[in-house]
C-alpha cells in the first residue's frame, strides 16, 4: 500500500502483522485515529513511534463478554480496574453485560454506564441491555440507543429480575427489535427440579446440577424461538457436543462464542485443583464435551471468543459450595492463553484473529473495528510469540485479586495495547489517563435517544 503522506501521529515499524492479507511484515501508519497507510512506509515517520521488530501486530482484540460490576458490587470490580486489567491483558474493546445492581434494564440505566465511564473506562466499550418480560416491547428501540452492543437474555437462573423463563416470554422479547439478541442458554425449569443434585461441600456437582441437559434443552428452545420470530441470535459460552451439533445446523440464524475455561480446563480435575474458584454458570465440563468444543471451533461453527469475565472476591469464592458465587475473572487472560493453544497447535494465530476481532465485527456489525484496514480505528494487539511465563495472581489487575489461570505456563504475551492510535500499554506499563469511548455499530449510526 502506498502512503499518501510520509508523515502519521503513530508509526509501528518493522513487526509482522496478521490481517485479512494474511500474515505478513509491514508497517502501519495511523492518523487522526484511524489506519492511513499499511504496508513498507520507508522513510516514514510518526509524532509517536514504536519498533515491533520481532513483535506481531494483531488487530485489537475485543471481548464481546465481560462483567464489571458497576453499580452495584464494585468490590468485586468496577469500569476502572476491569478496564485497567483488560488492557494489560492486550484487549482493546469490551461489552459489558447488563447483570449489576440495578440492573441494565431502561434507556436511563444505560445512560448512567456511559456516564459512569466517561474518563475512568480504559477501553472503548458499549453495554447490552438486559431483557425481561416487562421491558420487551421497548427493547426494539432501547437496543438502538448510542453506546449499546444490543439486547441480553438469561434463559436460566440469573441476577435479580433478568430472567426469561418461558418460551412465550422469550418470543415476547426476540420480535421486538431487529439487531442479534445475546442468548445465555440454560433451562431455568430443569436447574430448579434438579437443585437437590447440588451436594454440600462438592464444587464438582456444580456441572451434575446445572448438566448438560439444561443446557441443550435451552439452547434447542431459544433456536426454535428465534426461527419463530425470525430474529439474529448469539448463543453465549456453550459448554457441550449437543449444543455444537444444533448450531451446526444452524448459522443462518446463529452465531457461537466459546469461553477459554472451557476449551482450557476439564472435570472433574479443574474443581479438584482449585475448588469453588473453578464455579461458572454454564460449568466447565468433561474432555469429551471440551473435545466437541474444539471441533466446532477448528471446524468454524465457532464465531467468537469472549472471556465472561465475571469476578467475585477471594473471600466470596471461598465459601463452602453451593454458596460459593459462580463466576471468575479473564479479561486479562484471554490473550495470552489463547496465544499458547496457538503455540500447541490447536489453532492458527490467523484463527484466533477472526475469533477475536473479524469474529466480532461481524457479528455485531460494527462500524469502526474488527479489521486491520484503512479507514478503521488504529486499535493493535502487539504481543511476543515466543515469550514463556507463568501467569499468577500477583499478574492480575483485577479487584477480585486472582485468577482460575494461576500456575498457567503460557506461551505467548500481550506487550503491547493501541487504542485509536494512542499507547495505552507497553510492557506492562499504562501511560496517559482512561479515554475509552462508546462503540459505534452499523445498526445505530442513526440512534435515537427516544422512542
Amino acid at each position: 500500500m502506498i502512503a499518501f503522506d510520509n508523515k502519521f501521529d503513530l508509526l509501528i515499524k518493522g513487526g509482522e502483522i496478521v490481517n485479512h492479507a494474511g500474515r505478513h511484515m509491514a508497517d502501519i501508519g495511523v492518523t487522526d485515529g484511524k489506519i492511513t497507510a499499511i504496508g513498507d512506509l520507508g522513510d516514514a515517520f510518526g509524532d509517536e513511534e514504536i519498533d515491533a521488530k520481532g513483535l506481531t501486530v494483531l488487530p485489537g482484540v475485543i471481548d464481546s463478554q465481560v462483567h464489571f460490576r458497576e453499580p452495584g458490587t464494585e468490590h468485586k470490580e468496577d469500569l476502572e480496574s476491569g478496564t485497567r486489567a483488560a488492557i494489560l491483558g492486550g484487549v482493546t474493546a469490551v461489552f459489558e453485560m447488563p447483570n449489576t445492581d440495578p440492573a441494565t434494564t431502561t434507556a436511563e440505566t444505560v445512560k448512567d454506564k456511559l456516564r459512569r465511564a466517561k474518563g475512568r473506562m480504559w477501553c472503548d466499550h458499549a453495554f447490552y441491555i438486559g431483557a425481561t418480560p416487562d421491558n420487551a416491547r421497548a427493547l426494539g428501540w432501547m437496543e438502538r440507543l448510542p453506546g449499546v452492543s444490543g439486547v441480553q437474555v438469561s434463559m436460566g437462573a440469573s441476577t435479580g429480575d433478568l430472567l426469561v423463563p418461558t418460551d412465550e416470554d422469550l418470543y415476547n422479547v426476540l420480535r421486538h427489535g431487529s439487531r442479534r439478541v445475546a442468548v445465555h442458554a440454560e433451562d431455568n425449569a430443569r436447574l430448579t427440579d434438579r437443585m437437590d443434585a447440588r451436594l454440600a461441600g462438592d464444587p464438582s456437582s456444580h456441572a451434575d446440577w446445572r448438566d448438560a441437559e439444561s443446557a441443550r434443552l435451552a439452547t434447542e428452545r431459544a433456536l426454535h424461538q428465534a426461527r419463530r420470530a425470525g430474529r439474529r441470535v448469539h448463543m453465549l459460552h456453550m459448554t457441550t457436543g449437543d449444543e455444537i451439533q444444533l448450531l451446526a445446523q444452524s448459522k443462518d440464524i446463529a452465531t457461537v462464542e466459546v469461553l477459554p475455561q472451557h476449551l482450557t480446563f476439564s472435570a472433574p480435575e479443574i474443581y479438584e485443583r482449585i475448588g469453588t474458584r473453578a464455579l461458572q454458570n454454564p460449568p466447565i465440563r468433561d474432555d469429551l464435551h471440551r473435545d466437541i468444543l474444539w471441533y466446532g471451533l477448528q471446524t468454524g461453527v465457532v464465531d467468537v471468543i469472549g472471556s465472561g469475565h465475571a469476578p467475585h472476591t477471594v473471600e466470596e469464592k471461598a465459601k463452602a459450595y453451593p454458596n460459593s458465587p459462580s463466576g471468575m475473572p479473564g479479561v486479562q487472560t484471554l490473550v495470552p492463553v489463547m496465544l499458547t493453544h496457538v503455540a500447541e497447535g490447536r489453532l492458527s494465530l490467523e484463527r484466533l484473529v477472526d475469533l477475536t476481532s473479524a469474529g466480532p465485527q461481524r457479528v455485531f456489525n460494527l462500524r469502526d473495528k474488527g479489521r486491520m484496514a484503512l479507514g478503521y480505528d488504529g486499535d493493535f494487539t502487539l504481543v511476543d510469540l515466543k515469550a514463556q511465563w507463568t501467569i499468577t495472581d500477583d499478574w492480575s489487575a483485577s479487584r477480585s485479586g486472582w485468577t482460575p489461570f494461576d500456575g498457567f505456563k503460557a506461551t505467548g504475551k500481550p506487550v503491547g495495547t493501541i487504542i485509536r492510535g494512542a499507547k495505552v500499554m507497553m510492557d506492562g506499563e499504562l501511560f496517559g489517563a482512561p479515554t475509552g469511548k462508546p462503540i459505534r455499530f452499523q445498526e445505530t449510526l442513526s440512534a435515537k435517544l427516544e422512542p
